[in-house]
């Protein structure tokens, strides 16, 4: 037991440790911060469409990975990123401290602006990707963008209570990437699986 006790304050010494705590100040530093939680959104919301994708084809819906449909979710990714980023600096600014009081007017505000929001960007960003019409766009955004919405109050009210209750400021769009791991899949699905399913019945 000793041993292992010993082996544990080596380990956390050395130097791997080191580095890695380096790299994750710098990361997470000021300066670098908008570019590490854009890289954090684009790298989860590819995972969440390729994991969709796989399930997908699991389940007899698509034949291949499109690769096209994964680069598209991943800048959508980044464009809500960009947003959330910027706004959850504003949220700070504008409601200082993390009293529960403060924390339930975060939440509210986040629900009932930035969702909204960042929902009708991830339609839009991919519209143009996809190079739709503004009629299509639209219609989209009317058709799905409610299921998207009605998730979001059944996960991310709880979610966002933790995170501005808890985490330092820096961590928000990581903690949030991580939640919405599940969540990207669903989005994906409604993205891309509605019409199929639609067109099957």
């Amino acid at each position: 037991m000793l041993f292992v006790r010993q082996a544990l304050r080596a380990f956390t010494k050395s130097h791997i440790v080191h580095r890695v705590q380096k790299i994750k100040n710098t990361a997470f530093s000021e300066k670098y911060l908008l570019f590490t939680n854009l890289g954090i959104s684009l790298t989860l919301s590819s995972l969440g469409d390729v994991l969709e994708q796989k399930y997908e084809k699991y389940s007899g819906r698509i034949n291949k990975w499109d690769q096209k449909r994964t680069m598209n979710m991943a800048v959508s990714g980044v464009s809500v990123g960009f947003i959330c980023h910027y706004w959850y600096r504003f949220l700070d600014k504008r409601l200082p401290g993390s009293s529960i009081v403060i924390v339930l007017k975060k939440v509210v505000l986040d629900q009932l602006i930035c969702s909204p929001l960042y929902i009708s960007i991830f339609f839009i960003t991919l519209g143009i990707l996809e190079k739709s019409t503004l009629e299509e766009t639209l219609n989209e955004i009317k058709e799905k963008a409610w299921k998207l919405y009605a998730a979001e109050w059944m996960v991310w009210p709880v979610a966002q209570v933790v995170n501005f209750y808890w985490l330092p400021p820096k961590y928000r769009i990581l903690y949030d990437n991580l939640i919405s791991l599940g969540y990207d899949v669903f989005t994906s699905n409604i993205k891309y699986c509605t019409d199929k399913i639609d067109e099957n019945d």
